[in-house]
């Protein structure tokens, strides 16, 4: 009876698919796919998001001494259930896919990805939603396009819509979310996913929507800097120091979380002792330091309105990115992106204490898109999110700044599959 259904729900579409008599407008029923996507993006993603609140408000109520079990206990739950339900893998598990298994992302790891990590993400690590979010609003793209029997770049667009209404949930910039998902594909034939813009265009403006009305957000910056004011010609070329002492900083979260990668992988023990151990190390540096727990999508704030001392700030800098890089070598599940963009404006915090003349929102966004794009080779969509999310209206610093960081980041890409040369992590 399923299969009946099934089958003249595909026929029907079919018909709708036909060309449009008399039609004189650009839309076509092909829309009407993407618009689904977005709106079942934007469910999953609200209703996920509202689960990890819960989550969190329900942990954080364990502080001081506390962190530590409660993180050790998380991950070793996350740890059990990737070892029993499967392994979703990382980021360049999802950039493989879309590369080279015809733009399929599997769908049958979405709920160990889920529980895993909300387990994560909620007591404390520091990787954010966003990666869960693209695995599992991606593969329902292909799990969409698959039932009504697209093919090739059609189903591939279906998939990189998916992302990209993941990309957008978190971010709340529909075309910042869009290139970046094309962007995150990047090697030397990403120009035959240029099909792909409109369908993640559409798919993830109705996902953000339907997102931001699920968990009642408004329209506006997430972050809040000081109000920029040119100050003179110098302001044209401290985008780029700045982004050279942010991709210093890359190539030390880089090499930091290689070190750590290959301490984890030395000896082979079971995904749950490892993903106990970072627990109990991230626990001890959240102990020490609470502003480095979770992902930082409220701390930056918190960040930018206090007092904080040089001293502190630098120790901040240095057990974020330890924090980081545990928490990604660990087994511990989540994204990189935004606790990237948190050592950013420590950094750029840093640079203002150091040399009080300098403008605090230029040095802050400027280190914010040089570390991003020094890790994640995404400097168009970076510099398009950084100016949606702090609202600081001038594209050219923050565009310098990305560029910077593009053209200085290392030549093997942190995200081994975004490079024909495959990296070890």
């Amino acid at each position: 009876m399923k299969l009946k259904r099934r089958r003249k729900l595909i026929t029907y579409l079919n018909i709708l698919d036909q060309p449009i008599r008399f039609n004189p407008f650009v839309f076509s029923r092909t829309f009407l796919l993407w618009a689904i996507l977005g709106l079942l993006g934007g469910i999953i993603a609200g209703v996920y998001w509202i689960g990890l609140e819960f989550l969190t408000h329900t942990l954080a109520i364990f502080e001081g001494w506390k962190v530590i079990p409660v993180m050790a206990t998380c991950g070793f739950l996350a740890g059990l259930i990737i070892h029993f339900i499967g392994d979703p893998g990382e980021i360049h598990l999802i950039v493989d896919n879309i590369r080279f298994n015809k733009g399929k992302l599997d769908p049958k790891n979405n709920p160990s990805m889920i529980l895993s990590s909300l387990l994560c993400i909620a007591s404390g690590g520091s990787l954010g939603p966003e990666a869960p979010l693209v695995q599992v609003i991606g593969s329902t793209g292909t799990w969409l396009g698959r039932l009504f029997r697209m093919k090739g770049e059609e189903l591939r667009s279906m998939s990189i819509a998916g992302m990209a209404s993941g990309f957008t949930s978190m971010f709340g910039a529909p075309l910042g979310g869009s290139l970046f998902s094309l962007e995150i594909l990047h090697h030397k034939n990403s120009v035959t996913y240029y099909k792909a813009i409109m369908p993640a265009l559409v798919a993830s403006s109705i996902s953000y929507v339907v997102f931001a009305l699920l968990i009642h957000i408004g329209l506006g910056t997430l972050w809040k800097l000081p109000t920029y004011e040119y100050s003179g010609v110098f302001d044209y070329g401290l985008p780029f120091l700045f982004a050279i002492a942010a991709t210093a900083v890359g190539w030390l979260f880089i090499y930091c979380t290689k070190f750590f990668n290959y301490l984890f992988k030395k000896r082979p023990i079971p995904i749950y002792i490892k993903t106990l151990i970072g627990g109990i190390l991230l626990g001890a540096i959240s102990y020490y330091l609470p502003i480095t727990r979770y992902f930082s999508h409220y701390k930056i704030n918190e960040l930018l309105a206090g007092d904080f001392t040089l001293y502190f700030l630098i120790l901040v800098l240095i057990f974020k990115i330890l924090a980081i890089s545990i928490t990604v070598t660990s087994g511990w599940k989540g994204g990189f992106i935004i606790p990237l963009f948190f050592v950013g404006a420590t950094l750029g915090l840093i640079i203002h204490q150091l040399f009080p003349t300098v403008n605090l929102s230029l040095a802050v966004v400027c280190c914010m898109a040089a570390i991003n794009v020094c890790v994640t080779q995404t400097p168009m969509s970076t510099t398009i999110i950084l100016a949606t999310l702090t609202g600081f209206g001038y594209f050219i610093p923050i565009l310098f700044a990305s560029l910077t960081g593009y053209f200085l980041a290392p030549r093997i890409p942190f995200i081994g599959s975004q490079s024909e040369i495959e990296n070890s992590l």
